[in-house]
């Protein structure tokens, strides 16, 4: 039965999302070290809490949105060779690009209980910076996508391109909150 599912590639998209994201996040953790004082029962410490809140927006929010794009992308754009892909590139640093860097940067601050007014001035403060990063990475990544890989399998190649792009996201999201808090 669960084989059925993982079969749908919204779903396969969720199920990786839901591991791929926690786990970046976990990675950038232990390499930049994190706020928490080490427990009674552990050297090591981990906020487990904002694990959770990177497999809700990878698994709920990433992978949704990503496969619908790749839908919508698929359907005005349907041939797979090198100029269409990097067409469909083009066309999703400019639009799905800045789409995905401010919904990461408000939803995931509102995620950690700030209010509205936080999570703006975490995108204006955050979003250049991680936007023109991603610049140098995802159109080339996009276009290898959009070119050579099959529909079915754009989501999970995107997540496996992605680990390396969250653990990213995640450090620039937790520095200049680290900033904000010694303020």
């Amino acid at each position: 039965m669960i084989s059925k599912f993982i079969r749908i590639p919204l779903v396969r998209g969720m199920v990786t999302y839901a591991f791929l994201w926690p786990s970046a996040n976990l990675v950038q953790q232990a390499v930049e070290g994190n706020n928490f004082e080490p427990s009674f029962y552990s050297t090591a410490s981990f906020d487990y809490r904002q694990c959770v809140r990177y497999a809700l927006y990878g698994s709920l929010y990433v992978a949704p949105t990503l496969f619908g794009w790749v839908r919508i992308t698929t359907i005005m754009w349907p041939r797979m060779d090198l100029r269409t892909a990097l067409l469909k590139a083009t066309i999703e640093q400019a639009t799905y690009g800045p789409f995905a860097g401010v919904s990461f940067l408000y939803i995931m601050t509102l995620l950690e209980g700030r209010t509205a007014g936080d999570a703006v001035h975490e995108v204006c403060l955050k979003f250049p910076r991680t936007y023109s990063t991603g610049l140098t990475v995802w159109p080339l990544v996009q276009t290898i996508n959009f070119a050579f890989i099959p529909e079915r399998n754009r989501v999970p190649f995107v997540a496996a391109c992605s680990f390396l792009w969250t653990v990213f996201l995640a450090s620039v999201k937790r520095k200049d909150t680290d900033e904000k808090d010694r303020e």
